[in-house]
């Protein structure tokens, strides 16, 4: 049978929205769209590249928690409410993933909270020695 757990990060939209920061299932990552939000403080920031590194942050713990790294990311989303707010985090974004090369798609698209700039979702498989 294959291993499904959930993860959790702390953020209050888990518990009132019902899902898991990262679901692993057997050897593949489901991080959830992961926004800017510090989950320990519950504040965003008004820029979107700090934002950006902060959603990187939290899926960074999500996917350790899970028994990997960013190097075992073989799919990423962007998701951004104004098109104009993406080339400015491409050197963050080209700092995690440049080595990567994962599959990758921007989308601009509404956001659950104004103050959300971008959203980060990823998928990744965890090699066989985990």
């Amino acid at each position: 049978m294959t291993e499904r757990r959930a993860i959790l990060s702390g953020s209050t939209f888990e518990e009132q929205i019902g899902y898991a920061r990262a679901v692993v299932d057997g050897d593949w990552v489901h991080v959830s769209g992961t926004t800017g939000f510090d989950y320990t403080t519950m504040t965003i920031s008004d820029d979107v590249v700090e934002q950006a590194e902060q959603c990187l942050r939290n899926i960074g713990q999500a996917l350790a928690e899970a028994g990997c790294t960013f190097a075992d990311v073989v799919r990423v989303r962007y998701l951004l409410p104004d098109r104009a707010d993406f080339e400015p985090c491409w050197p963050v974004l080209r700092g995690t993933f440049g080595e990567v090369r994962p599959a990758a798609t921007m989308l601009v698209c509404g956001l659950s909270d104004p103050r959300m700039k971008i959203e980060i979702e990823v998928y990744a498989r965890r090699s066989a020695s985990h």
